[in-house]
């Protein structure tokens, strides 16, 4: 466990109540076209942090480390401090098939959102080393399924991560990367963070403070350092929406830690969101007054150690993949790892 603080009992973002997190998988082993669909590693992430986020849509905040990449609904959470719908996490290429289903999605919740226009925060890391992204390989279905099983999985303590969703084809630090997640407990509160990491070079690979990278063999083929990283920080702490940016930013203290610098063509973006400082329609706020200034301080401390811990999550959890054209991503072995720790 990274830092002092203890964790939730799942150690991941279904610790914060009302929380979900549900994954759409798509793997093939297809011939190219038109015989086929091709080798599809990829897949759809949905984190959805409150079922009524349309009708009162909870503080939220966003900070950009390196913005080589993409958020739809970002610069309008930014606007409000608001978030009212649930984060979609896909590849690059798919972004748009999924924001088309996550538009469908929320007007079938609530017809509504068609006379107040809403956004849905759909965001993207490339899995194109692995995954042949010149095939649209994500259907609507498979994000009306991610959804599905967020809401589903309310209550329990499964997350999933790895090499599942919107994770399958990603890499990270040199192996094989996706979906993180680790939790604290902050007093009476919970701070959470997801990770979808796809970035970093295996020379800089630190855990525990240790540069165990440098001590590995050469990746099977060639490194792409620039890769980005989504991360969601989310709490039940009374956090208005200036606070939730504060926090969002401090997604990449954790990632530093574990060897990020931020490359050039790489894109860092985090959201932040808290689930009891919420609002109505017109902005009216519902819910517990906001805490702030030095209180902050051991959320901060949260985010840092959960985001370190979500990548190696990430990474950890996630076997040897083989994609497009013989691609691999080598698994990040448990044992080799403690080996060189101890």
């Amino acid at each position: 466990m990274i830092g002092s603080l203890p964790p939730g009992p799942s150690c991941s973002v279904l610790d914060v109540p009302g929380v979900g997190l549900g994954h759409a998988t798509v793997v093939r082993d297809e011939p190219a076209p038109p015989e086929g669909r091709g080798v599809a590693r990829t897949g759809v992430t949905v984190l959805l942090v409150a079922a009524d986020a349309y009708r009162r849509p909870f503080a939220a905040g966003g900070a950009v480390l390196n913005g080589a990449g993409e958020c739809t609904g970002f610069i309008s959470a930014q606007e409000w401090r608001t978030l009212e719908t649930p984060v979609y996490l896909t590849s690059t290429m798919q972004l748009g098939r999924v924001y088309d289903a996550a538009c469908e999605l929320a007007l079938e919740q609530d017809p509504g959102v068609a006379d107040d226009v809403v956004v849905p925060v759909v965001a993207e890391c490339d899995d194109s080393y692995l995954n042949d992204c010149r095939r649209m390989q994500v259907t609507a279905e498979d994000v009306r399924t991610a959804y599905t099983r967020a809401r589903e999985s309310r209550g329990t303590t499964a997350p999933g991560t790895g090499s599942v969703g919107a994770g399958t084809g990603m890499s990270c630090l040199g192996f094989k990367g996706g979906i993180g997640t680790a939790s604290r407990k902050v007093g009476d509160h919970t701070v959470a963070v997801l990770l979808l990491t796809n970035f970093g070079q295996r020379d800089r690979l630190t855990v525990a403070g240790v540069p165990v990278g440098r001590h590995f063999p050469p990746a099977p083929g060639p490194e792409k350092p620039a890769g980005s990283c989504i991360g969601v920080v989310v709490t039940d702490a009374s956090v208005d929406g200036a606070g939730c940016e504060r926090l969002a930013r401090r997604i990449g203290l954790g990632l530093a830690r574990t060897g990020s610098t931020a490359h050039h063509g790489s894109g860092e973006i985090f959201l932040a969101a808290s689930t009891t400082f919420r609002t109505d329609r017109d902005g009216n706020r519902v819910g517990a007054d906001p805490i702030g200034s030095r209180a902050l301080d051991p959320l901060f401390e949260a985010v840092v150690d959960c985001a370190e811990e979500a990548v190696l999550d990430s990474m950890l959890s996630s076997p040897t993949t083989v994609g497009r054209d013989g691609n691999t991503s080598e698994g990040l072995d448990p044992e080799k790892v403690l080996e060189l720790l101890t």
